[in-house]
């Protein structure tokens, strides 16, 4: 598998959050150890016209800097005050579009992932494959995301990186929903279809 092409990091967030569908998101950690996953869900968040996104009305602020860099900048941020959230800048520089990714199928590192998410806490049973990185604070716990890789340029990243589908493996079946827990505050935005789902994929969020 290669990189994604720079054309592919240059789509809006609309054609760029169903073209992740299927790539695979790479972790190196500190050790060298490669953590790796299969992309089956994301979001998309438009630009300033989007109410639901970060950079509604053209909002600029330290925590969503990353939003507005080169297309493949990583955008980390953290929310409820327990989770942190992994995305990916694109279209253009001073556009701020990202794409939210949701949950990955993991592939390699799975034993790794699972101690970083149980955290060393006693479990009666352990955590299934399917549960590892479904939604995307379990999926930034699972690979070690949090914001000292926020600004990760993903073209040269040695920490991160996204690699395209396979070659020669058929587009995934995709479905679009609306996105998830976003309240009525933002309008119409609250029902556009921008959550792009790999169908029936059992790694799917919930």
């Amino acid at each position: 598998m290669l990189p994604l092409s720079e054309r592919i990091w240059k789509l809006s967030a609309r054609d760029f959050a169903p073209r992740l569908i299927g790539c695979t998101l790479v972790r190196i950690l500190p050790t060298g150890e490669r953590l790796a996953g299969v992309i089956v869900e994301t979001e998309a968040y438009t630009g300033p016209e989007d109410l639901a996104s970060h950079a509604a009305g053209g909002r600029r602020t330290a925590r969503n800097e990353s939003m507005w860099a080169e297309p493949g900048t990583a955008y980390v941020y953290f929310t409820y005050g327990m989770h942190f959230c992994f995305n990916v800048s694109c279209f253009r520089k001073d556009h701020p579009a990202a794409v939210l990714v949701r949950s990955v199928e993991p592939t390699e590192g799975i034993d790794t992932m699972r101690r970083l998410r149980e955290g060393g806490t006693l479990r009666k049973r352990a955590l299934r494959d399917r549960d590892l990185c479904a939604g995307p604070g379990r999926l930034c716990r699972a690979m070690a995301i949090d914001r000292s890789l926020d600004g990760e340029d993903l073209h040269r990243s040695s920490q991160l990186a996204i690699l395209d589908r396979p070659a020669g493996q058929s587009e995934p079946p995709i479905v679009r929903t609306p996105r998830i827990g976003l309240g009525g505050e933002v309008g119409f935005w609250k029902d556009e279809p921008l959550r792009f789902v790999w169908a029936d994929h059992p790694f799917r969020s919930r």
